[in-house]
This record gives C-alpha cells, sequence and structure tokens, in this order.
C-alpha cells in the first residue's frame, strides 16, 4: 500500500437509551431545514473511553448525569447525502424518575420524554435508522455487559 491511501475512519459516536416508566428520554435539534429526534448521542473525542464519551455527551445534551448500566448494541451506519460512515455504541440507562433536563449544548433544542408510540409517529423525524433499531434491541430484552468494552487511554502498551 503507498503512503498515499488514506486508511478509512468511521465517526465513532456514542447514544443512550434513558428509559423511565415506559418513556424514553430524547433530543430535539435542527438538522436539514427540519427537527429531528435522537437519543442524547454525539461523537467520541480523543483521550476519553467510550462510557466516559457516553457519560459527556448526555451531560451535555441534556444536563443529566448518569452511568450506563449495559450495552444494547453496535451499530454501522452509511449516510449517503454525505457519504459518512458512524459506528454507534448504544447504552442502556434505566432511571427511577423522569428527571427535569437542562441541555447545555445550544445544537438541543429540548430533551423530552416519549412513548415508544410516540417515536414511531414520528420515525420521518428520526435522525437515522439507529435511533429506532437501538429502541426495538432495547425492548427485545438485548444486552451486553460494560466488561466487552476494553479501554487503553493513555495506558503503557504491553510489549
Amino acid at each position: 500500500m503507498d503512503d498515499h491511501h488514506l486508511q478509512f475512519k468511521p465517526n465513532v459516536t456514542v447514544a443512550a437509551i434513558i428509559h423511565c416508566n415506559g418513556k424514553f428520554l430524547m433530543v430535539e435539534e435542527w438538522q436539514d431545514e427540519q427537527w429531528v429526534y435522537n437519543q442524547p448521542a454525539g461523537h467520541l473525542e480523543p483521550d476519553e473511553s467510550i462510557t466516559d464519551g457516553l457519560i459527556r455527551e448526555v451531560k451535555e445534551e441534556t444536563g443529566l448525569i448518569v452511568e450506563p448500566g449495559v450495552l444494547c448494541g453496535i451499530y454501522y451506519f452509511h449516510l449517503p447525502r454525505s457519504n459518512l460512515f458512524y459506528l454507534r455504541f448504544c447504552f442502556i440507562v434505566e432511571l427511577e424518575d423522569w428527571l427535569e433536563t437542562q441541555p447545555m449544548d445550544t445544537d438541543i433544542n429540548r430533551a423530552l420524554w416519549m412513548t415508544f408510540d410516540e417515536i414511531l409517529e414520528k420515525s420521518q423525524q428520526l435522525r437515522s435508522p439507529m435511533v429506532l433499531n437501538g429502541i426495538q434491541d432495547y425492548l427485545a430484552g438485548t444486552t451486553y455487559p460494560l466488561s466487552i468494552l476494553k479501554s487503553y487511554i493513555n495506558a503503557p502498551l504491553e510489549k
């Protein structure tokens, strides 16, 4: 392979399915001239573990400080209109009470609690198919322990 060939690097994102008493916490954001709905989600930043990225994104987009319980899936998605590829790690957070939200990210219009049926009604306004896929996997009981994620950020390499 010559030195001029660039290595392919998908956008790594994290997302939280935050569930409480039959409702899911969604965020409303402006994209492509319309309001779209997504889980609290965003791009992983350098020097942070995958779970740390999730905790940061949820705080920025909802004001909540949460701890993910389990992973519900890893999704790979191609967005043809921009030719971007996304590798999304989707986590589950269970809350006992609906908490008040205070988005800090100016790209987020609001965070709102929605039932699955309300999310289905907005299916044409979901940011990507991964939003509904993650909730369907959650409802099917699909989970993986966080222990499957290994982070070696700022750790010495083993010889």
